[in-house]
């Protein structure tokens, strides 16, 4: 069963693939906004993963964040996550970016639980529309 309170850790470290540069999103050798944001996502969705029924997933469906620091290519960069509210299939996280100097970033992080199988193969009758 998940219940509020659920906490999340995951760390990485930048490197040349995760910089605003090489991602598209600036010109800059700095960890990127949408690598920090798919580090939260990742934090918050292995974070309830073992407390799913087989055959469930979870998908985000909001992301509310701010990025206010820098982190340059070789430090590291890590991802705290706690589970605030449950209200039926939906989960909203709390979530904050910290590197070796500090926080980098926090925000809300809302995900669905979802039958994988279903949702994937809702996904894909798109292609025949």
């Amino acid at each position: 069963m998940i219940e509020a309170g659920i906490r999340g850790r995951l760390e990485t470290i930048v490197d040349e693939r995760t910089t605003a540069a090489a991602v598209g999103s600036g010109l800059v050798e700095v960890f990127a906004t949408p690598m920090m944001v798919a580090l939260m996502e990742r934090t918050c969705h292995t974070s309830v993963a073992p407390f799913l029924d087989e055959g469930q997933t979870t998908v985000g469906t909001l992301v509310a964040m701010s990025h206010t620091a820098a982190t340059p290519k070789g430090m590291k960069v890590w991802c705290e996550s706690e589970l605030t509210e449950v209200d039926g299939r939906r989960l909203v996280f709390a979530v904050s970016a910290h590197d070796e100097c500090g926080l980098i970033g926090e925000g809300r992080h809302e995900r669905f639980v979802v039958n994988k199988d279903k949702f994937q193969q809702k996904a894909e009758s798109k292609r025949a529309q």
